[in-house]
């Protein structure tokens, strides 16, 4: 079954509860009537602010009780502390928010994973020829260093495995293994080193069983491809859109402890529609 009909397939049978802070929002507002009638979630509006919102930025996050309420005046707080308190099981905004107030909002209210040091995203790319892969981060980390590649890394493999059912993680280079120097080559080395995934390692080799049994590394499978830097994933998604077709369902946020989806501000009703389902299969 392909990634995004088993993700529909997930979504109906979770009837996850789907605060979108930005619900109307014209585009949002009709997504929202669309996955009720396709009973893909549960929309949910804001709700008023509770004593469990407060209690969840008070308690959970650090807050004082004053500073807490004032955040809870701004819509993408307060949906993220709904998902904190418990009222929401996940958050998709964006259609009108910059990411980085999404990725502000939920590393506030919500906070981030055990094991993960910053938020990424990720897209879920998917080829003609039936290849499904997860790519990060094309979106959000501009020049991650060490640490921070290690922890998209991680990011990436919980996502795969939650959408894919199996995560082979390749950290990209310009170099395989020894075969080239420099401080991109050793940040991506040291990731490696930190989470025992395969690389550094060329792109080809990655991908490509045969070039990989020349260069003596991996057995040229991955299916989730981290980048280097912003500059890479984002070129590579965009030229695997344009020169092979590729569909690329996103950009994702991950790392978060709950689903968090930042829309597209150009995202059309059908791409909200599949991003919060794969936000809910996400969870």
């Amino acid at each position: 079954m392909a990634v995004l009909e088993q993700a529909f397939e997930v979504a109906r049978a979770r009837q996850a509860r789907v605060v979108f802070p930005e619900i109307d929002e014209p585009r949002v507002a009709e997504a929202c009537a669309r996955l009720d009638a396709e009973g893909l979630c549960q929309p949910l509006a804001l709700f008023e602010v509770s004593d469990a919102q407060v209690a969840a930025l008070v308690e959970g996050r650090g807050m004082k009780e004053g500073v807490a309420r004032r955040m809870l005046g701004r819509p993408l707080y307060r949906a993220a502390a709904m998902v904190a308190a418990g009222e929401a099981d996940c958050m998709v905004a964006g259609a009108d928010s910059p990411t980085r107030r999404v990725i502000e909002a939920a590393s506030i209210g919500i906070g981030l994973a055990e094991g993960v040091d910053v938020a990424s995203s990720f897209f879920l790319m998917v080829f003609p020829d039936g290849r499904e892969m997860v790519w990060a981060d094309c979106a959000v980390n501009v020049a991650p260093d060490a640490g921070a590649l290690a922890s998209i890394a991680r990011a990436s493999e919980a996502s795969a495995k939650a959408l894919l059912g199996q995560a082979r993680v390749a950290l990209l280079s310009f170099s395989t293994g020894t075969s080239g120097a420099g401080g991109s080559v050793e940040t991506v080395r040291a990731a490696c080193e930190a989470t025992g995934f395969l690389g550094p390692i060329q792109a080809d080799a990655a991908l490509n069983a045969r070039i990989a049994g020349t260069k003596g590394m991996g057995a040229g499978d991955a299916n989730v491809l981290v980048f280097p830097s912003l500059d890479a994933g984002n070129i590579a998604y965009k030229l695997a859109q344009e020169l092979a077709g590729a569909q690329a369902l996103g950009p994702i946020l991950q790392g978060f402890r709950r689903p968090v989806c930042d829309l597209s501000r150009g995202a059309t009703v059908e791409d909200i529609v599949a991003a919060t389902a794969v936000t809910v299969a996400l969870g």
